[in-house]
């Protein structure tokens, strides 16, 4: 566990020895509330009912969790979590955590849509590895968080559950397709969030809503696959408030599982540690926008910019540089396998016409792209992408840490469905306008994504830090060294959390 400071008591005394819920409880970190649960400082009661008030409260304003489960059974399952610490038996980590996971896993008994109309009524018949951990640490499944259909796009909205709006000006959009995991945790809703990420998908959301987001290397937390031997693009991973708070939640998300055979063997409870480092003459390469080849909306590149100045203060020097790639290349290799995958996948639904006619067309772009490809095209993308990431890990032997934009735009009106110029500049695909996350993804690297701060309009921005190949917790460092010097979290508190 991280050597926090220990948090204050929160909430008061009763005589059967539960607290009663205390809206203090929402103000703690997922390490803090750790702790004090741990401590029985709070009760798995207290933290469940601050938290479904809270989600009462405000999530109409922003539709972020859907498929939430009755009152009731929730606070019957933090009883019998109370139970278990009456009697010492803590789960783990996450005991008496109230958490929804992204409507992309399966959570056994709950709706798993994908926010797809086709799966509207499918209710899991099991866990996926990712939250089947979850449960065994210790956590409560509430409900799920809204996604794009089938994650494609990011931007949060879809046939069965609507839109996810923005934290901070529900008249935008969250980004996506963790774009409910992201407002969830920006709105005190959970504590922390997993989520997923192909491109995009968890530094996106996060940069949008002024949080924090992991994209993780592949392996690092196991996903369950008809192919097991296929390095995929998409990852899991997670939300948080600070990078502790993702660091506590991925020493449970991540270890070696036999059904995935690339999943790495490091003893995950790495990450829960101490996150305290020193920069002093780190060297981190700012890749901009890549020699003018993206174009970005004016004032984002001003304000990522910006944020730079907080990696100084720590002793690291930042320099502006790149490789010398084509980047064009690696656009056209990330399409051929993003289609690849995507026909894979959703064919067997594409080829029944009454499902087809339920595809949103993004969807049916894709597959219909990835079925017209040939084997030599998918083998020579798959090339390009190794040729890529051994230019970035040639790169990075002069560099501790890269660092990029997380987005070219600020959030957009929700209900836009996506932009489709930037910097003035026409996008051609439906995600184009993401193009700035693609480097990262086609390398396989972790990413985490901090905030960058406000435009005038209030308008969050995100800047990513890119590690080497397993880097995870050497992000996280670097991540809650920035979030010290910045505070960008706690100075700029989503009008919602404090209305008047």
């Amino acid at each position: 566990m991280s050597t926090e400071p220990t948090p204050p008591t929160v909430g008061s005394r009763c005589a059967g020895g539960a607290d009663q819920p205390d809206h203090g409880i929402l103000e703690l970190s997922a390490v803090e509330l750790s702790a004090a649960i741990h401590a029985r400082r709070i009760s798995c009661a207290a933290v469940m009912s601050a938290y479904l008030d809270q989600i009462e409260r405000v999530n109409p304003a922003v539709n972020a969790i859907v498929a939430l489960r009755e009152r009731a059974d929730l606070l019957a399952a933090a009883e019998e979590r109370d139970a278990q610490a009456a009697r010492g038996e803590f789960l783990g980590p996450l005991h008496g955590f109230p958490l929804a996971v992204k409507d992309l896993d399966a959570v056994k008994g709950l709706p798993f849509t994908q926010g797809s109309p086709i799966f509207r009524d499918r209710i899991a018949a099991a866990d996926s590895i990712m939250v089947k951990r979850l449960r065994r640490s210790g956590a409560i499944i509430v409900g799920k968080t809204n996604t794009p259909e089938f994650g494609l796009g990011s931007q949060t909205f879809n046939p069965v559950y609507g839109a996810t709006r923005n934290a901070y000006d529900p008249t935008k959009t969250a980004g996506g397709s963790s774009g409910g995991a992201a407002v969830s945790v920006a709105l005190h809703m959970q504590p922390v969030a997993d989520g997923s990420d192909h491109a995009g998908s968890l530094r996106n959301p996060p940069a949008f809503n002024n949080l924090f987001g992991l994209r993780t290397g592949y392996g690092r937390i196991p996903i369950e696959a008809k192919d097991a031997f296929t390095a995929g693009l998409g990852v899991s991973g997670a939300i948080g408030r600070s990078p502790a708070d993702i660091g506590l939640l991925l020493s449970v998300q991540a270890g070696y599982d036999a059904r995935v055979p690339y999943s790495n063997t490091q003893d995950p409870s790495v990450f829960a540690e101490d996150l305290k480092r020193d920069f002093t003459g780190a060297r981190i390469a700012w890749f901009d926008d890549l020699g003018g080849y993206l174009p970005f909306e004016p004032g984002v590149l001003d304000l990522d910019r910006s944020a730079l100045s907080a990696f100084e203060t720590l002793g690291a020097r930042v320099e502006w540089d790149r490789p010398r790639f084509d980047m064009a290349k690696v656009w056209r290799d990330w399409l051929t396998l993003r289609a690849w995958m995507t026909a894979s996948n959703l064919r067997p639904l594409y080829d029944e016409p009454a499902y087809r006619a339920l595809l949103k067309p993004e969807a049916i772009w894709e597959v219909e792209r990835g079925l017209a490809l040939s084997a030599d095209q998918v083998t020579a993308a798959q090339e390009g992408r190794t040729a890529w990431y051994e230019a970035v890990r040639r790169f990075q032997e002069r560099y501790d840490f890269l660092v990029m934009p997380s987005t070219q735009v600020f959030p957009f009106d929700v209900e836009e469905r996506w932009p489709n110029s930037v910097g003035g500049r026409a996008m051609d695909t439906y995600h184009r306008w993401m193009e700035v996350v693609i480097p990262v993804t086609m390398s396989g690297l972790p990413a985490l994504n901090v905030p960058a701060g406000f435009d005038p309009a209030g308008r969050p921005s995100g800047i990513q830090i890119v590690g080497p190949n397993n880097g995870e917790r050497a992000c996280l460092q670097l991540g809650a060294a920035y979030d010290a010097a910045t505070n960008w979290v706690s100075r700029r508190r989503p009008a919602l959390l404090d209305p008047s």
